[in-house]
C-alpha cells in the first residue's frame, strides 16, 4: 500500500506539472507494472472492505458461532478472489 501511495503521489505531481508530464504519466499508466500496482492496490482494498462488512455483520450478532463464522470467512475469501479476477479483467482488457 505504501509503495502504491508513492506511485500515486508521483503521478499526481508529474501530471499536474505540465502537458508533457501528463502525457508521460498516461504512457506509464498503460504499462504492465502500473496496471499490476493498480490491481494489487484495488484487490487489497476490496479484501479490506469485504472483511470490514463481514465484521460489521458479526458485531450485530450474526455469524458468531464456529460453523457460521467459518462459512462467512470462506465466502469472504471466495468473493474476494472473484472480485480480484474481475478487477484484473477490467484493467487488462
Amino acid at each position: 500500500m505504501f509503495f502504491a501511495l508513492v506511485f500515486v503521489i508521483w503521478a499526481w505531481a508529474v501530471s499536474l506539472s505540465s502537458a508533457e508530464g501528463f502525457e508521460q504519466v498516461k504512457l506509464v499508466l498503460q504499462s504492465f507494472i502500473a496496471k499490476f500496482i493498480a490491481w494489487g492496490t484495488i484487490t487489497v482494498l476490496l479484501y479490506h472492505m469485504i472483511g470490514g462488512i463481514r465484521h460489521l455483520i458479526m458485531d450485530m450478532g450474526h455469524w458468531e458461532e464456529l460453523k457460521s463464522g467459518n462459512l462467512s470467512a470462506v465466502i469472504t475469501i471466495v468473493l474476494w478472489i472473484v472480485l480480484a479476477v474481475l478487477t484484473g479483467v477490467w484493467l487488462w482488457f
